[in-house]
């Protein structure tokens, strides 16, 4: 027996429910053969769920599931271009033509990239930094002191996978015209584990606090809204804050899945929930953070 589990033609975080729910028990007893020929588009957030899909099947040592590479050359061209194959190839049997990775300008600002340590944090934000600055600031319209705070924001997101999954994960980057709901350029920052989630890492100082409500959206709650920390050092938990005064200040969003849970900060121009539960199990965390060009009349 075989468990399809189907990519969707636009595979970003508001259709990533359906990919979840596809493998049903986690992990899923079947050989696993994940269907991206219908897709159309896919985010980094939807690729790097691919890879921790892979991954963590890999880490539950199950059999190793196939990939179905994407019918569209443009989609195939991209997910090359991102550095998406370079690593699926080593977590699945890849199915289909593999182009090799386009050179030359583009929108990415920083591929597919692993994160197995904090070696791994310091070189993405070296290697970011100065196409960050020419993104943030000549194409979104922030400031350029914003330059560094969103490198702080990078670099507290991939910390998040050292101190807390207790596995490795990934990290992706990339600017692109946000047409559905914005209408303007934004910077997006994917980040993905298949660690143990934020519940299970926060569960030994969290949940007698919060009692009967703890679950997976308590633990998120506790750790993006509280700025709790499984540490008990002083100063521990401010990643998260400090990822919030920065998104705050430049209308951005971030979003948080782990476990069963989604837990969100909704910008005014957004319209998405705050919080989800009760959603299909996927394993680890997922972050997406979104920083949007800033409307003519705020530069």
């Amino acid at each position: 027996m075989t468990r399809v589990i189907e990519v969707p033609a636009t595979f970003d975080d508001r259709s990533f429910e359906s990919f979840a729910a596809a493998f049903g028990e986690w992990p899923p007893e079947e050989k696993v053969l994940v269907d991206a020929r219908g897709a159309q588009w896919a985010s980094p957030y939807g690729l790097l769920g691919i890879l921790t899909a892979g991954q963590a099947l890999a880490e539950a040592r199950r059999e190793r599931p196939l990939l179905t590479a994407p019918t569209s050359e443009d989609v195939r061209r991209y997910w090359a271009r991102i550095g998406f194959f370079r690593y699926a190839e080593e977590l699945f049997e890849v199915h289909g033509k593999i182009p090799r990775a386009p050179t030359g300008p583009s929108d990415v600002l920083l591929d597919v990239t692993p994160i197995r340590g904090t070696d791994d944090v310091h070189a993405v934000v070296e290697k970011i930094s100065e196409s960050a600055a020419r993104i943030l600031h000549g194409e979104l319209g922030l400031e350029m002191k914003a330059t560094m705070r969103f490198s702080m924001a990078l670099s507290e997101s991939c910390q998040n996978i050292v101190e807390h999954a207790g596995t490795s994960g990934w990290v992706a980057v990339q600017a692109y015209t946000f047409r559905r709901r914005l209408g303007r350029r934004v910077a997006v920052i994917a980040v993905s584990d298949a660690g143990i989630g934020f519940r299970r890492s926060l569960e030994s100082t969290q949940a007698k606090r919060f009692g009967e409500r703890w679950g997976d959206g308590a633990a998120l709650e506790a750790a993006l809204i509280q700025n709790v920390s499984r540490f008990r050092d002083p100063g521990r938990g401010q990643g998260l804050a400090a990822i919030k005064r920065f998104l705050d200040q430049w209308q951005g969003k971030i979003s948080i899945r782990s476990g069963t849970a989604r837990l969100a900060i909704v910008p005014a121009w957004d319209e998405d929930v705050p919080l989800s539960e009760h959603l299909p199990f996927f394993p680890g965390a997922q972050v997406q953070i979104l920083i949007p060009a800033q409307a003519d009349e705020t530069r």
